[in-house]
């Protein structure tokens, strides 16, 4: 250990030494058998061994408050003047490797008008199955009619460092598409900057380059892709996007597609690859993601129907062709999954387990635009079953959607707007081997007022195995650059 380590880590326990020495210690201590009102909840959780500090909130006008956390011999504490709980993070993460596999029992003090009140426990259950260290995300206000400060932005979730991967100031004030890795690799990924100039910015080993993957007969550029296993391909979707207006405020806003197709696009031949039952002119076709062994595509379709009139008939069914990644090639027929008209609802973003078991989709009344959906829902199912599983305790009252998995296929991170159906945040939640859903938590951050404070939603939120090889700068750059066209091949 260097000595400015040690001095930094001395300086740190001092100050921790001189808070608690100014801080009032509970005394004549009242016991009531409800749970505190911290916020964000982190009541009765399963955490990862390697998450940042749940740092939190105690929502009443108290004096002071103490947080004991015992877990075998092994204690945290926290105590401070107000109704804030930070934890000093190396405290924290010798606190969490302590109790990995095990449960933590947390009790909550706090002081008001002299009298000391104790809550009832909780429990945070440390898994050992850790969570992939980075996550990235749109930070957008929720609105309509503006998409001002936008960034693309990573997070390392093992502590509080952010930066931003791609800005709205450095591409000419341009809208940006959320970023995707291939397989929760940094090493392979990419985003969308739209409007003229713009393009997919391809990140292959950290080269960034920017291509066009639109030929003249497709409705559009590519919009919704995923990355094959093999990392030659992706397959993606081709959308017309329609933004419609709702008099009840419930709803606010609708999003829904006039067109859409799926294709194939070879990133090493730059070719276009078309299947007739992929851009069905008598339907929409949308959100296509390869399975792990790159047998299948899975995507969404609807039948057309006439729009805005008939939005409520639009519902998405979950489907899956055949796929060849050696020859790139396509089935012959397509397979229903999950019928969106025979249980009346309509799919969305369909994500599959790396290890192939379980596949996470969206549920909405209608549509394909869930995110303004407060009845929208996270679905699970098993593929080797069939079966679906019980997700209850991941969702709420409000949109609950924009999954992606971590690489052990042990968490899951989407965005909720539970809190106040405005605000998306990233959500994480632990599934088990036998699939097992359990209660999910939100991102912390360092700031235990940072979600009261914050104006910006979390969209599309993404899970990575390490630290991107690019930044926001790099971003720019190759958006200056020079663009690779892609040619249409025959269907396959």
């Amino acid at each position: 250990m260097t000595f400015q380590k040690k001095a930094r880590i001395v300086a740190a326990l001092t100050l921790t030494l001189l808070v608690m020495a100014c801080t009032p210690s509970p005394e004549n201590v009242m016991k009531v058998d409800r749970l505190p009102n911290i916020y964000p909840d982190y009541a009765n959780v399963t955490i990862p061994s390697n998450i940042a500090p749940l740092n939190m909130l105690l929502r009443d006008d108290v004096e002071a408050v103490e947080l004991k956390a015992i877990c075998g011999n092994t204690e945290l504490m926290v105590r401070d003047r107000g109704n804030a709980i930070r934890f000093d993070i190396n405290e924290w993460k010798s606190f969490i490797n302590e109790c990995t596999g095990k449960h933590a029992t947390v009790t909550i003090t706090s002081l008001k008008d002299g009298q000391w009140t104790q809550y009832a426990p909780f429990q945070w259950k440390v898994s050992a199955d850790t969570i992939d260290p980075y996550l990235t995300y749109r930070l957008i206000e929720p609105d309509y009619e503006i998409y001002q400060n936008l960034s693309l932005r990573e997070r390392c979730i093992e502590n509080f460092e952010e930066r931003a991967i791609a800005d709205y100031g450095l591409v000419g004030n341009r809208c940006m598409n959320c970023h995707t890795y291939g397989h929760q690799d940094p090493t392979l990924s990419m985003l969308y900057i739209r409007g003229e100039g713009g393009g997919a910015i391809l990140n292959r080993n950290g080269k960034l380059t920017k291509l066009n993957i639109k030929t003249d007969e497709m409705v559009s550029g590519s919009v919704y892709f995923c990355f094959s296993p093999n990392e030659r391909y992706i397959t993606f979707s081709t959308n017309v996007i329609i933004p419609a207006f709702h008099a009840a405020p419930r709803k606010r806003l609708e999003v829904f597609d006039n067109a859409s197709d799926v294709y194939v696009a070879d990133l090493d031949s730059h070719a276009i690859i078309k299947n007739k039952l992929l851009s069905d002119s008598s339907s929409f076709e949308t959100f296509p993601t390869f399975s792990p062994d790159g047998k299948y595509i899975y995507y969404c379709v609807s039948p057309k129907v006439k729009l805005p009139m008939q939005l409520k008939d639009m519902r998405y069914s979950l489907c899956r062709m055949a796929f060849d990644e050696q020859t790139g090639s396509f089935g012959e027929t397509v397979d229903t999954i999950f019928s969106g008209p025979l249980h009346k609802l309509s799919v969305c973003h369909p994500r599959i387990s790396p290890d192939g078991r379980l596949i996470v989709f969206s549920v909405a009344e209608y549509g394909t635009f869930p995110i303004w959906h407060q009845e929208a829902d996270l679905r699970m199912m098993n593929l080797q079953t069939g079966e679906m599983c019980d997700m209850s305790i991941a969702n709420s009252d409000k949109s609950d959607t924009y999954h992606s998995w971590a690489s052990n296929s042990r968490w899951l991170v989407f965005a909720s707007k539970r809190d106040d159906g405005l605000f998306g945040k990233p959500y994480f939640c632990h599934i088990d081997k036998n699939g097992k859903v359990e209660k999910p938590f939100v991102l912390p951050q360092q700031d235990p007022e940072f979600y009261d404070n914050t104006l910006k939603s979390f969209n599309a939120p993404e899970l990575g195995s390490g630290k991107l090889p690019f930044d926001a700068w790099d971003v720019k750059k190759a958006t200056e650059g020079a663009t690779i066209d892609f040619k249409s091949v025959n269907l396959k």
